[in-house]
């Protein structure tokens, strides 16, 4: 009977013993998770700010997932070394744990810049999981000053769990724009203006140069004045544990189709993993929650004796602020990168498609995400667009656009 350890205990783990039990029914496995929670679904923390879900509504499986999967878990124990050539991992309070696969799924950790005096701020917190979520909860109220440090998505959807918690906030970051890792200047203009319509204030171009206690010295010379830091400049992938084990990293821990290592017998998948984005040709870090599922799934279905590949990746974004909602996926290029742009505007809405050599390469649609799924899937399946209705898709998303056999093989009969 094989003993399967899983690192990690995020949805890319789950995916992983899913995988696992597709082949294998009775081989043991073992989940190593450094928090102290079952799998939960984390873009929901901020919801949880909001009033809008709770703790159990968070949670990714039900309560009797572990036992109906057969599975071991060991909660707040951290994972700090693989013997490659023992099979065995060490773990932090120094117990060995033996496997036959192996799957990192560790995911990421924030980006904390060496920020001078930061030690001089008592209420500082990162915004990633449920315990950052519940300790900052407990650290504010309807008078608390707000500083978030990052308007990208994480720092943006903490600055909306909150709002109406505290009295101000005050978002900065080094960029000029919001969301500037996935959109561009107009793009997050449109953003930006809904979330200062609803009173989020921003610093864009500056940030936190030094600390003093409940000031923030800028880099621009102006001071802000805060009872609550939150700490969302960006995340890690956690590579550590594949490099030290001597398995080839880069921005993350690199993996094929088949989400291997350069490890013998160790898998990866989840956040920290880098892989082939076929938007883009090439490899990226691909931090999202559909990617992670089917990576665990993949991963787990081969540990377990299976071939599977995951071999369609793509960065995909759906967020909202405040009623407003904006949808990306895919890579963008324009003419320079020798792609072509359709382009849509009307008030408060505005999509964007980027096509190359006969593909579509990817999207961005604020305010009307309707059936964003149809320009997802051609992306991901590489459909040439001479075998579609494209003037008439790019217009709108239709199934009328695709033949009636393409019809029936996509989307079912019924269509």
């Amino acid at each position: 009977m094989k003993q399967y350890v899983i690192i990690g205990n995020g949805v890319a783990a789950a995916g992983c013993i899913e995988g696992i039990r597709t082949i294998d029914s009775e081989g043991k496995i073992i989940v190593v998770s450094e928090e102290k929670h079952p799998v939960y679904c984390r873009p929901l923390i901020s919801y949880y700010l909001e009033g809008k879900t709770d703790l159990e509504k968070m949670n990714y499986r039900s309560s009797d997932y572990y036992e109906k999967m057969g599975c071991d878990v060991i909660y707040g124990k951290k994972a700090v070394k693989i013997n490659k050539n023992e099979k065995e991992i060490v773990l932090d309070d120094n117990s060995v744990i033996s496997y036959d696969s192996l799957c990192v799924a560790a995911g990421s950790s924030p980006f904390i810049p060496a920020f001078a005096g930061l030690e001089s701020v008592e209420k500082k917190f990162s915004f990633m999981t449920i315990d950052d979520t519940l300790a900052l909860e407990a650290a504010m109220d309807k008078n608390s000053r707000v500083l978030i440090i990052g308007a990208g998505l994480i720092g943006l959807k903490c600055a909306e769990g909150i709002k109406n918690r505290v009295a101000e906030i005050t978002v900065c970051d080094l960029a000029d724009r919001v969301l500037s890792s996935i959109l561009d200047s107009e793009c997050a203009a449109m953003m930006q203006k809904n979330l200062e319509e609803n009173g989020i204030s921003f610093m864009l171009g500056d940030s936190a140069e030094r600390f003093e206690k409940n000031t923030a010295f800028m880099k621009s010379g102006k001071t802000v004045e805060f009872d609550v830091l939150v700490l969302a400049v960006g995340v890690r992938a956690n590579t550590s544990l594949v490099k030290d084990a001597g398995g080839e990293v880069n921005r993350g821990i690199l993996i094929n189709d088949r989400m291997e290592t350069t490890v013998p017998d160790i898998y990866s998948a989840g956040d920290c993993t880098e892989g082939n984005d076929i938007s883009l040709g090439g490899n990226r870090v691909l931090a999202i929650l559909p990617n992670a599922y089917m990576q665990g799934k993949c991963a787990g279905i081969n540990m377990s004796g299976g071939d599977a590949v995951f071999d369609n990746a793509i960065p995909m974004n759906s967020i909202g602020f405040f009623g407003l909602h904006a949808m990306t996926a895919g890579s963008y290029f324009t003419e320079k990168d020798g792609g072509e742009m359709y382009e849509e505007k009307s008030e408060g809405k505005l999509k964007r498609m980027f096509t190359r050599d006969g593909l579509l390469t990817g999207y961005i649609m604020i305010g009307n995400t309707a059936r964003a799924g149809i320009y997802t899937s051609l992306i991901r399946e590489k459909t040439p667009l001479s075998s579609i209705d494209f003037d008439l898709l790019k217009k709108d998303a239709t199934f009328t656009a695709f033949s009636h056999e393409s019809r029936i093989n996509k989307f079912g009969g019924a269509v």
